[in-house]
């Protein structure tokens, strides 16, 4: 049977070889012969060289696979203990109101004691939010003399700039302190703009500081459930709150994925190691972790994790409070949310090049949380997963419908991508989400290219490995001061890589439904359409420029 079946294997090489280069040299016939001569030699080495090709990228695969769903098995399951486990926290660690007597070892109650803490607020341009930013962080609950509201403006349109000095005046004029600050020039982008925050005498005054992008709204009582862990762990840098959206089809999809990075990925870094990578807002840091750490640094666009990793090597620990939550704006519009994710993967990747060796040498870190920042957070969630989802299900699929003599093991190609996925929507409410998970599936894959672009730009050091490109808001559809006349319109830009994959995944699914091969297209006549919608931005909305 074993030598029947070697045998039939061969014949079917040997006819599939003949076809190959019959096919080659029809094709080349109409050329100069020295010109036919060369691209005959060429097509028959692809044609010998293809399948054993395929077959090392399925095996590479496979490793890449296992690698994919043990991270995300280690993730969900330090997370559900961390969740199970939450009400025997020992008591730094939970989230209590402010105490004056207990916290700060004061008494009666008096403002004293409570610490000096900055808000910074930095943004640009933010005609649609300002107001929602600036007064939520001026309603929060803390004494008005121990607390700073710093608006750091580096707007460029001088419409915007009075308006946002206006609404931090007509604060000031209601009791809170409220610091406008603008530069005159955008060096560095956030990071130098959040650097130049810290530099004012009245900033190096304060013991936390409380970051807010644009966007975000804080409850009152934020500061009230995070500062009191800080005050209790003298070795905590950071307390991280999770973010909370407002919907349409193209957020509620990214609402998915960010489920599961602050409910699985951020809980299971604070349990496991106390590290994860800082979010960039909603966070209250430590400023004497922040100034040992060396300050904001804007070699990337990921200042945000930057800074983290860089306090995580000195021995700082962070912890992430999840059942904190402050509303924030997801991007609503196709364009706004590549060039976030632009800017999400490729800073991360250019950071990991820049710190490899800092990380390896770090002496305050134990080997076992540097494998940890080194495999985990880097290696395998940033560039294994984003690779994987993109070449096994958008190029190896698609070439595995030619070279039907490739064999992928069911395993590989259904059990565990789709116990992967049911892991990773493990932190969405499946009675409202349940709808959406096939197409989330096919978005994330097709952003995957993207992502996987984003990253090689960054490994490489490549010209947009520094582009920053602010993230267009929108204000959730509320009016805003000087808005009048301005109107939503649709602009469509193509892009072409997303196009090139969807048409191959297109004809591929189309051979495979022709053929009888096996059931591919059901895959990828679905995942074709959201590589088109991604390539004619047809999802989310469009703004004027």
């Amino acid at each position: 049977m074993h030598h029947a079946g070697g045998h039939r294997l061969a014949a079917m090489l040997a006819g599939a070889g003949e076809a190959f280069a019959s096919a080659a040299d029809r094709l080349t016939a109409s050329f100069p012969p020295a010109v036919a001569a060369f691209l005959r030699l060429l097509l028959r080495a692809w044609g010998a060289l293809s399948v054993p090709l395929l077959r090392g990228a399925v095996m590479l695969c496979m490793a890449m696979s296992v690698m994919v769903l043990a991270e995300k098995v280690l993730l969900g399951t330090a997370s559900a203990a961390a969740k199970l486990l939450s009400r025997r926290r020992r008591p730094g660690r939970r989230d209590v109101p402010v105490e004056p007597d207990v916290e700060a070892g004061g008494g009666g109650g008096s403002s004293a004691c409570f610490p000096m803490v900055l808000v910074q607020i930095p943004m640009y341009n933010e005609r649609e939010v300002y107001q929602l930013s600036i007064g939520a962080a001026c309603r929060l609950t803390w004494p008005a003399e121990r607390l700073i509201v710093q608006v750091l403006d580096d707007s460029t349109d001088a419409a915007i700039k009075e308006l946002v000095r206006e609404e931090c005046e007509r604060w000031a004029g209601s009791g809170v302190d409220v610091r406008y600050e603008a530069r005159t020039d955008r060096a560095g982008h956030k990071a130098g703009n959040l650097t130049e925050g810290m530099r004012h005498a009245y900033a190096r005054g304060c013991e936390f500081v409380a970051i807010f992008d644009a966007d975000f709204q804080p409850s009152p009582d934020f500061l009230a459930r995070t500062v009191p862990l800080l005050l209790r762990d003298p070795g905590l840098a950071l307390v991280q709150a999770r973010w909370e959206f407002d919907e349409c089809l193209l957020t509620r999809m990214q609402e998915m994925s960010m489920d599961y990075h602050f409910k699985v990925e951020q809980q299971a870094g604070s349990s496991l190691c106390s590290f994860f990578g800082y979010n960039g807002s909603a966070g209250v840091w430590r400023r004497q972790a922040i100034v040992e750490s060396g300050g904001w640094d804007e070699r990337t666009t990921a200042e945000d994790m930057d800074l983290a990793l860089r306090a995580a090597l000195l021995g700082w620990e962070f912890v992430y409070v999840g059942d904190v939550k402050v509303k924030s704006e997801l991007p609503s519009s196709l364009g706004a949310y590549r060039s976030q994710q632009h800017r999400w993967s490729c800073g991360p990747a250019l950071l990991f090049k820049k710190m490899l060796r800092e990380i390896v040498a770090a002496e305050r870190v134990p080997a076992w949380k540097k494998l940890y920042i080194v495999y985990n957070f880097f290696v395998t969630r940033r560039v294994v997963s984003t690779f994987f989802t993109f070449f096994f299900f958008s190029v190896l699929l698609p070439a595995k419908t030619l070279f039907p003599q490739v064999r992928i093991p069911t395993w590989q190609m259904v059990c565990v991508p789709t116990a992967t996925t049911l892991l990773n929507s493990a932190g969405t409410p499946w009675r409202r989400s349940a709808h959406l998970v096939v197409p989330w599936v096919a978005f994330e894959n097709a952003m995957a290219l993207h992502r996987f672009k984003a990253i090689l730009i960054g490994l490489f050091e490549a010209g947009r490995a520094n582009e920053w490109i602010v993230t267009r808001k929108s204000g959730n559809g509320r009016p805003t001061p000087g808005a009048e006349g301005r109107r939503l319109k649709r602009r469509c830009r193509l892009h072409w890589l997303e196009l090139l994959v969807g048409a191959l995944l297109l004809a591929s699914g189309c051979y495979d439904c022709v053929h009888g091969h096996g059931y591919f297209y059901l895959f990828a006549l679905p995942q074709s359409i959201m590589y088109f919608a991604i390539g004619f931005e047809l999802l989310g909305v469009h703004h004027t420029s």
